[in-house]
């Protein structure tokens, strides 16, 4: 690698203040366009326009900020706005055709991404379509992703491996006996990257594998929580559902339906790297050309998966930043009250990972003395996950 190269790598990650300027500028708009995706989340509101009123945020907002640079950069959706509801899983956008609404007491997982200048931040939140604290099963299954969301977030830090934050996971959901569902997968992530090497798998099945991995500073992670109350081995019911896409940069082949290829040549112009849905494109074309695109794997799907019917699954997923001085969560937002059925009261294990610290204690001489308001504000910061874990985990005796 040439000196040029290594500063230019250098540059990129957590070391640079600009880095950590864009993670969260793209945080900040992305926690803003799940607080208004929730508020649109009403029984009789259609998914597909949901949707489209995140996606359209994410551009609208992005586009206002880093307007006078020199150089011009990207920024933009970088994961469209997903709205799956009770037992689907994940990944459901549908086209603007789609007729499917929001009814009362749905379980509705928000999935969502953002990114300035290819730092990425992405988020998952579940939201109950009622009124007053969340019971029964379904607060369960929330708890679950909740709990496990806030000690993976206290064990992925330097020195760790992704095996422990793995294994701590399977033994929250199993205390509000819930299942970790298949195949989820947390990815570091890196500039323009969303699917980065180095993974944690929440539950290993005979298809996945991965390689053992240590955390290290300045690495970025989107941790990816999904518990159900079923068996947590999902389906693919039916393969028209899937709208959601993202360009296999490492392939080629050449395309013999005009539909295909006019098609992938309008993907390699607006969504060259980063997922997208079908709803962005000249959608009468799309459908079409887009099954030949994936069949010669220039594109990976991100198919629609479903548990039983009858079965609740819940998504909890944020952007966590190891930083010098600690994790620093940055995509968030707080959850309805939970009641769940379970508690963890009585396991010492989960109640300890929950008590560890975000930060981390410096080593050395004594700190700086700070005023009065610096430290409160320090205090505040540390004490904050907690908070938002007294939601799901610390208050359910």
């Amino acid at each position: 690698m040439s000196d040029d190269e290594a500063r230019e790598e250098k540059e990129l990650d957590l070391t640079s203040p600009d880095v950590v300027t864009k993670y969260k500028c793209a945080a900040e708009i992305l926690n803003k366009a799940l607080q208004l995706v929730i508020s649109e989340c009403k029984p009789k509101a259609k998914i597909v326009d949901i949707c489209e009123k995140g996606d359209t945020f994410i551009k609208e907002q992005t586009g206002n900020v880093y307007k006078n640079v020199k150089k011009k950069i990207e920024k933009g959706i970088a994961f469209p706005t997903c709205i799956s509801v009770n037992n689907t899983v994940c990944h459901f956008s549908p086209l603007g055709s789609d007729e499917t609404v929001l009814e009362e007491n749905d379980v509705v997982k928000i999935d969502m991404g953002c990114h300035v200048d290819g730092f990425i931040a992405i988020v998952a939140h579940t939201h109950v379509l009622q009124d007053g604290p969340i019971t029964g099963r379904a607060a369960d299954v929330i708890a679950a992703a909740n709990t496990a969301a806030e000690v993976a977030l206290r064990l992925v830090r330097p020195g760790k491996k992704n095996k422990d934050v793995a294994e701590a996971i399977q033994k929250v959901a199993a205390a509000y006996d819930c299942k970790v569902v298949e195949g989820v997968l947390s990815h570091q992530l890196k500039q323009f990257v969303i699917d980065g090497n180095k993974v944690i798998l929440s539950l290993s099945n005979p298809e996945t594998r991965v390689d053992d991995a240590e955390f290290e500073e300045n690495e970025v992670y989107a941790i990816d929580i999904v518990t159900s109350t079923g068996e947590g081995k999902p389906k693919l019911l039916d393969e028209k559902q899937t709208t959601i896409y993202k360009r296999a940069v490492d392939k080629s082949y050449h395309l013999k339906m005009k539909a295909s290829r006019f098609i992938f040549s309008e993907i390699n112009q607006k969504f060259p790297i980063l997922p997208f849905t079908a709803r962005a494109l000249e959608e009468k074309r799309a459908r079409l050309g887009l099954v030949e695109c994936v069949n010669h794997d220039l594109l990976q799907p991100y198919p629609v998966l479903h548990e039983k019917p009858g079965d609740l699954v819940a998504h909890i997923k944020f952007t966590v930043l190891l930083m010098p001085n600690g994790s620093d969560r940055i995509t968030s937002h707080p959850l309805q009250e939970l009641k769940p059925t379970k508690s963890i009261d009585d396991n010492p294990e989960i109640k300890a990972w929950l008590a560890l610290g975000t930060k981390t204690k410096k080593k050395g001489g004594g700190k700086k003395k700070k005023g009065k308001k610096a430290e409160a504000k320090d205090d505040a910061a540390e004490a904050e996950p907690m908070d938002e874990a007294s939601d799901g985990a610390a208050s359910q005796g």
